[in-house]
This record gives C-alpha cells, sequence and structure tokens, in this order.
C-alpha cells in the first residue's frame, strides 16, 4: 500500500487521475449494463464495478489492469446457472447462486496464489483462450439476435443451433422498428470502428461511438415514445449502493453443486484472462507483476464482491487497454473508477431509463466481433497444425455445444498433446559440420558428416517411466537402421554408441533401468556405450544407482559431444579398447 503511494504520489502530476476521461466512465456503466443483459445478469445493476476495483487497488500489482466483468465470464456465469433456475421466474435464487459462484470462484483463485499453484492456469494455451473467446464471442453476438429483433422470449440454451431456431421460430414477433433500428447503430459503430483502424490519430471516434449510439438511441426514443411500438428500453434501475449480501450465499440447498461448478470454470477462465492482460501491459511498460499476488487479488476481491451484490469480476482486455490510453499510471485509476460509479449509482441511473436494448445489442455484437480472433487462428495454422486444431476444438464446441464442452474438449486435447510429447520425444542422429567441432542433426543439417564407427544419437527430454519404453525401442532402432547402412555400404563397422544427453534435465528409476537395458544390449553386440555431456541431477543418480561404477564406467562419460568422438575415433585409429587416462570431472558433481 505504501509503495502504491508512493507511485501515485510520483505520478499524480501525469495525470493519473485526470486521465480517467469521464465518457469512458460512462461507456462502462453501459458495458456493464450490456454484459449483464447477455448472461440474464441485469438485476445486479452496476455494483461489480465499485467494490472490487477498490479491492484490487490495495492488492492487485499491475499498474494498468483495470477492473470490472467481461463477456466471457458473464456468459459462461449465465449459461451455466439458467441450466438450473429461470432468471425470470425466481431471480432471488438466481442472484443467490450468482454470488455463491462468485465467492467459490474468488476462494479458487486466492487459494492458487496462497499455495502458488499458479501452473494450472497454463494448460489453458494461448490457442484454447483464442477458440475459447471466438466461439464465446460468436454464441454472445447470435443471443443478441433477440434484442435486435425485439423477442420476449428466448431459449436458454447457448448452441448456435438452438439459438437460430429460437430466431426464426418466431418471425411473426419480429418488430421492423427494432430491427431498423438495431440495423442503423450496427452500421454506425462498425464503420466508426473500420475508420478509428485506418486512421489510427483518430481512435477516440470508435471509443465514443457507444456512447454516442446510447444518446442517440435514449433521444429517439424519448421523443418518438418509441418504447409504444415495441422498441423495449432499460427500464426503471434502482438507486443505491451495493446491499450486502452474505446471508444471500447458498451453502446448503440442491443448487450448491451448480453454484461450485459456475465458480470453479469461471475462475480459472477469468484468472488467466486477468494474468495474461496484466503480463502483457507490464511487459510493454517493462515491469513485472507478482503472479501469485495477483491470484490472491483476483480472489480477494471476488470474495469481498460476493459479499457485497458483486458478480465475477477480473481484469479486461478492453477497459485495461482505454485505461493505458488514457494515460493512467497506477492502481489508483481503479479508485477513481469506482467513484465514479458510484457517483452515477446515487444520481445517474434515472437518465438511462429510456435507453433502448437495441442499441445495447448492437454495442454487443460489436464489441464481440473484436474477440474472434481469425488472424490468430490463421498463424495457428501456419506455425502449427496441432494448436489450430486445439483453437477450432475449443470455438466448435463452444458454438454446437456449450461453454463447459468447448472448454473440456480444448483442455483435454492440450493435455493429450503434452502427454504425447513427454511419452514420444524426439530422439535424432547428429553428424559432423565439416571443419568445425561442432555435432548437429543431420535431418536439420544434410551436409553434416556421419563419423565412421560411431553413432551420435540426441535424446530431446528428460528420461522417466512414461518414455523409458519408448526410448528403448527408438535407440535400438536406430542401432539396427545404422548397422543395416553400414553393411550396405560397406563401410567401418559400428564400434560406439554415443548419446548426447546435453537435453536431459533429469532421470527416474524406471530410466535408469532403461539404461542398464540399453547397456546389456550393447555388450551383446559388442558395442560400447558412450554418455556425452549429462547434466549434474542425472550424473548423481546414475551415480547412486551404480549404474556408472559397475556398468558404464567414469571412463566412458564425457563433457562434450566433441571430446566423446575425439576420444572414439583415437581409441579406434590404435585399436586400443579404452580410453586415454583424463581428470574426471565427475568426482565433485
Amino acid at each position: 500500500i505504501l509503495g502504491l503511494c508512493k507511485r501515485y504520489i510520483l505520478f499524480v502530476e501525469n495525470n493519473t487521475v485526470v486521465t480517467i476521461q469521464p465518457h469512458f466512465q460512462i461507456f462502462l456503466i453501459f458495458q456493464r449494463s450490456n454484459y449483464y443483459c447477455c448472461c440474464c445478469l441485469f438485476l445486479l445493476r452496476l455494483d461489480s464495478s465499485f467494490v472490487p476495483p477498490l479491492v484490487y487497488a490495495v492488492l492487485g500489482s499491475s499498474k494498468d489492469l483495470a477492473v470490472g466483468t467481461v463477456a466471457v465470464g458473464s456468459l459462461l456465469t449465465g449459461a451455466m446457472l439458467s441450466k438450473e433456475v429461470d432468471a425470470e421466474k425466481d431471480p432471488k435464487l438466481y442472484l443467490h447462486l450468482a454470488f455463491t459462484a462468485t465467492f467459490f470462484a474468488g476462494v479458487l483463485e486466492a487459494s492458487l496464489g496462497i499455495f502458488r499453484l499458479g501452473f494450472i492456469v497454463d494448460f489453458l494455451s494461448h490457442a484454447t483462450i483464442v477458440g475459447f473467446m471466438g466461439g464465446a464471442a460468436t454464441v454472445v453476438s447470435l443471443q443478441q439476435l433477440k434484442g435486435i429483433f425485439g423477442l420476449k422470449h428466448f431459449t436458454e440454451a447457448t448452441d448456435v443451433i438452438s439459438v437460430m431456431r429460437s430466431v426464426f421460430s418466431q418471425t411473426h414477433q419480429w418488430r421492423w422498428e427494432s430491427g431498423v433500428l438495431g440495423c442503423c447503430f450496427l452500421f454506425f459503430l462498425l464503420s466508426t470502428r473500420y475508420f478509428s483502424t485506418k486512421k489510427p490519430k483518430f481512435f477516440w471516434v470508435a471509443a465514443m461511438a457507444p456512447l454516442t449510439s446510447v444518446i442517440l438511441g435514449s433521444l429517439l426514443v424519448y421523443f418518438t415514445h418509441a418504447e409504444r411500438h415495441g422498441v423495449q428500453v432499460i427500464g426503471d434501475l434502482k438507486k443505491g449502493l451495493n446491499p450486502l449480501s452474505v446471508s444471500d450465499l447458498v451453502f446448503t440447498s440442491p443448487y450448491m453443486s451448480t453454484a461450485l461448478k459456475t465458480g470453479l470454470i469461471t475462475g480459472i477462465i477469468a484468472l488467466a484472462e486477468g494474468i495474461a492482460v496484466g503480463r502483457s501491459f507490464a511487459m510493454f511498460k517493462n515491469y513485472n507483476i507478482d503472479g501469485n499476488k495477483e491470484m490472491i487479488a483476483f480472489g480477494m476481491m471476488n470474495i469481498v464482491g460476493s459479499f457485497t451484490s458483486c458478480y465475477l469480476t477480473t481484469g479486461p482486455f478492453s477497459r485495461s487497454a482505454v485505461n493505458f490510453n488514457a494515460g493512467c499510471k497506477t492502481a489508483v485509476s481503479n479508485i477513481v473508477m469506482a467513484i465514479a460509479v458510484m457517483f452515477t449509482l446515487l444520481f445517474l441511473t434515472p437518465f438511462f431509463y429510456y435507453t433502448p436494448l437495441v442499441v445495447l445489442s448492437s454495442i454487443i455484437m460489436v464489441a464481440m466481433l473484436g474477440l474472434i480472433d481469425y488472424q490468430a487462428a490463421i498463424h495457428l495454422w501456419k506455425v502449427d497444425k496441432f494448436d489450430f486444431l486445439v483453437c477450432m476444438s475449443a470455438y466448435f464446441g463452444v458454438v454446437f455445444g456449450s461453454v463447459e464442452i468447448g472448454l473440456v474438449v480444448a483442455v483435454v486435447i492440450s493435455i493429450a498433446r503434452l502427454l504425447l510429447f513427454v511419452s514420444r520425444p524426439r530422439t535424432a542422429v547428429k553428424g559432423n559440420i565439416p571443419n568445425t567441432m561442432i555435432y548437429r542433426n543431420t535431418d536439420q543439417y544434410p551436409y553434416s558428416r556421419i563419423v565412421p564407427g560411431l553413432l551420435i544419437l540426441e535424446i530431446d527430454a528428460p528420461i522417466y517411466f512414461a518414455n523409458a519404453g519408448y526410448l528403448r525401442e527408438r535407440i535400438t532402432r536406430w542401432i539396427d537402421e545404422e548397422e543395416d547402412r553400414i553393411k550396405a555400404s560397406g563401410g567401418n563397422s559400428l564400434q560406439y554408441v554415443i548419446l548426447d544427453m546435453s537435453a536431459v534435465g533429469n532421470i527416474d528409476t524406471s530410466g535408469i533401468s532403461m539404461m542398464e537395458e540399453i547397456k546389456k544390449i550393447m555388450d551383446r553386440r559388442e558395442l560400447k556405450l558412450v554418455l556425452a555431456n549429462p547434466k549434474g541431477e542425472v550424473v548423481k543418480k546414475l551415480t547412486r544407482s551404480k549404474f556408472i561404477d559397475d556398468n558404464l564406467g567414469k571412463e566412458w562419460m564425457f563433457l562434450t559431444v566433441g571430446e566423446a568422438v575425439e576420444a572414439c575415433s583415437f581409441m579406434l585409429h590404435t585399436s586400443k579398447t579404452e580410453p586415454a587416462s583424463k581428470e574426471e570431472p565427475w568426482n565433485n558433481v
């Protein structure tokens, strides 16, 4: 806290407070209303933009993160809770479950930070996030057709088939007034975004467009009384600050499992997005954030938020980008934002009565289009086809199934890929680069030369129980292939097999057993096994297991592949069976 105060005093003259521009705060209000509407959490009003930012300003470590709700978190919360409770029929229970889910999300996030388990979030790879965000944005956009066409009844399902069926099965209820108004504002918003993209100096045009749309839409409804002709409006919004909701948390009812599942899934997603955004801005401005401190901050602001009528909050990229572009220097900007929202809650909510929902739906659709990062998907296809598969699995899982299905499918595929890499590590034959002492993969460097009488193999992963059997089989196959090549070419017979262990960071007992089996295979074939550049941890375990003393011998271990090749070549040319005496570098390992 003292550090924050020092930074604030240092940068206050650089517009730390002043740069929180009024139009950003007002747009924040409507953005919150949009997300609430899209996930049936509209009854929570603006509460989640008041208390959580205050908590993060005290506990967080990012200077640029702006705290609030996000579309994906809102979508997930609404979609998962709506399967159990109808927000219109039982709004009280629905709110209680939303608060409870937020509480569980906060407990999860804080626990990950306290116990330093943040690596769990890393299972949500970049490809998974791209696909998941794109799928969620597609679903949210399609759900806004309800507001565009002025429909009063809509499906609770989130898959594209159910949504489109719901839209086109009610064509007789479409309101042309609402549709025309929605198309006009969509065109306006898309045009301003395109203009700002082409003319970056006029970025404020796109930033002001949502607020302008809301003002114009509200004035249009007010003067034409369009609400009487099928154009739905927000209506009354309660004034006042967040009421306490500690007693509303649900821990005993049969719905607790739903709240728990919702909290765990949304908590992981929100945490991954918030930390990723914080790291991005920290890297850009050349400072570091404390990952565990961030997790604790996210957890505490959601726990406190669940006690004060708030639902899931994190650090959304869009608002943080606006915060950054406005020139904010410290986390105090979150306090200023909270004060502005408090003022709005107390005095300005009556002015939103005539705001048409179709305008909010248009703003959401345009905002969601920015989350569908098709360029990132194309990049994944060019760079890594497997990452592209993960991305598309997440996308289609969300679009044609549900948010849970998309997330689970993508994570399962990512873990399967990880297990595949662990169980099938890369091995390669190395050859000498002419006129050097450098040895490289013969596939990567076709002009490298195989050293006569020697087979140099590279193992590119730690040796564990999961890959020990595969490596034994692969090394044996390399030996067979090399002996067949020598027989076909009539070259010198194979005498030495050098294993380059420079990439083997660790080895377990299964790996040691594999090495013993390889040594026995070598002995039966009258070949010598040589190790080059084994890591310290590997040497320690091989020594403790007596593999080096009883099987290999310290004289067959070398610091580099070049030294191993030089010693083996010398013995080949002098017909010696043991390498020349040398100072043992392994005694101090």
